[in-house]
């Protein structure tokens, strides 16, 4: 986190939303907390106690009176589990600094970005009351339902991996199962799931599990998505809702549209991937390539927006309100879904690490060749 602050670049710092700075005249200021909160939630940051911003956001010194015994109350506060839920500081997160004389003393904390597991980081003992967010440069409450997502992505065991004991089997959409299956079948020929029954194949690929009350197989929440049909779903997730627009236009609104609820469909996701994929690619321009005798019509780009549109369901909180939303427009391509990025977005841009919201999600789409389980997706989209 060294370039979130640099001393000699102190004139040029304003506050956003990775930095922010406090007086800290009367000791530590209770907005220090909420600071703390919202930044262990999000992607860290520095809070910076003995500055204050005017009115054009430029920082000026106060000074401390008391940097050790201040240093000495946030070690003691931070370490009181009735204050706040965790301590993520170690020993070095927390430096003085002298700025312009021996009495114009500034501190700086390095608030580390809270792991998964840690989430939601909140004070004053109150989950849903304590529990903030930043946005650009300010502090806001979470509201119950992301509370609720960062519960639900604590476990090891994602959200998908649910067996629906009240669904059945033969509630699953055959045709969506069929497709499924000749997709693995043309890009893996004689894989050894080919000689299974559909029962055993969605059990050994993520899609049912064995439910732990009457022994027998149902779907698991994934299954249920990928293969399901919409009046289904929606049992189970009531806010599920898949939308593909293409050129909104004020005056036409748009020119094609596809969602889940419509009821011409089965309104799953593994249709929804397919006919999306279809229409997003039709514009793109294929060089001619020969390569054993048969044109390739796959490129680059084709690849990158296969990835960029199954990490945005991979990655969905189908709790989450307002759902799937793929906007394409003649200059870009919006692709939209509810739930934060559980790696932050400096270690999805880097690459190497792989914590998907939904892993049995993720693992179906790896079996047809769609998606990275190596963390090396979003790093492949940026380079292509």
């Amino acid at each position: 986190m060294e370039e979130l602050f640099d001393l000699t670049k102190f004139d040029s710092y304003k506050e956003d939303n990775r930095r922010e700075v406090k007086r800290a005249e009367g000791g530590l200021p209770n907005s220090l907390w909420d600071t703390y909160s919202a930044f262990a939630n999000c992607y860290d940051g520095v809070i910076i106690l003995g500055v204050k911003e005017d009115k054009s956001g430029n920082w000026h010194t106060t000074g401390l009176k008391n940097a050790a015994k201040l240093k000495k109350d946030l070690w003691d506060t931070i370490n009181n589990r009735k204050k706040v839920s965790i301590n993520l500081l170690k020993d070095d997160d927390v430096e003085t600094f002298s700025v312009a004389g021996e009495d114009d003393v500034i501190m700086v904390i390095w608030v580390p970005s809270a792991k998964r597991e840690q989430k939601p980081v909140y004070i004053n003992d109150d989950l849903f009351g304590g529990t903030f967010r930043r946005n650009w440069e300010g502090d806001y409450h979470c509201a119950r339902l992301q509370v609720k997502t960062m519960l639900r992505d604590q476990a090891e065991e994602t959200m998908d991996m649910e067996v629906f004991e009240e669904a059945e089997i033969d509630d699953l959409n055959q045709d969506s199962i069929r497709g499924y299956r000749n997709s693995h079948k043309s890009f893996k020929p004689g894989h050894p799931f080919e000689r299974l029954d559909n029962s055993e194949y969605l059990r050994v690929i993520g899609a049912a599990g064995i439910s732990k009350d009457d022994k027998r197989l149902h779907p698991t929440a994934a299954g249920m998505l990928m293969f399901g049909n919409e009046y289904d779903i929606v049992r189970y997730f009531p806010e599920y809702f898949l939308d593909y627009r293409e050129n909104p236009d004020m005056i036409i609104r748009w020119t094609d549209r596809l969602q889940s609820s419509s009821g011409e469909w089965s309104g799953n996701l593994f249709d929804f991937y397919f006919r999306v994929y279809n229409k997003i690619i039709k514009d793109i321009k294929v060089p001619f390539k020969m390569e054993g005798g048969f044109r390739v019509d796959d490129t680059p780009v084709h690849r990158a927006l296969r990835e960029a549109l199954a990490n945005c369901i991979i990655n969905t909180d189908f709790y989450g309100k307002f759902g799937v939303t793929i906007i394409k427009e003649d200059d870009k391509l919006t692709l939209e879904n509810p739930g934060y990025i559980r790696l932050g977005k400096e270690q999805m841009r880097r690459g190497g690490k792989s914590d998907p919201r939904n892993k049995s999600l993720m693992k179906m789409f790896n079996l047809i060749d769609i998606g990275e389980h190596a963390g090396s997706g979003v790093p492949n989209i940026f380079n292509v």
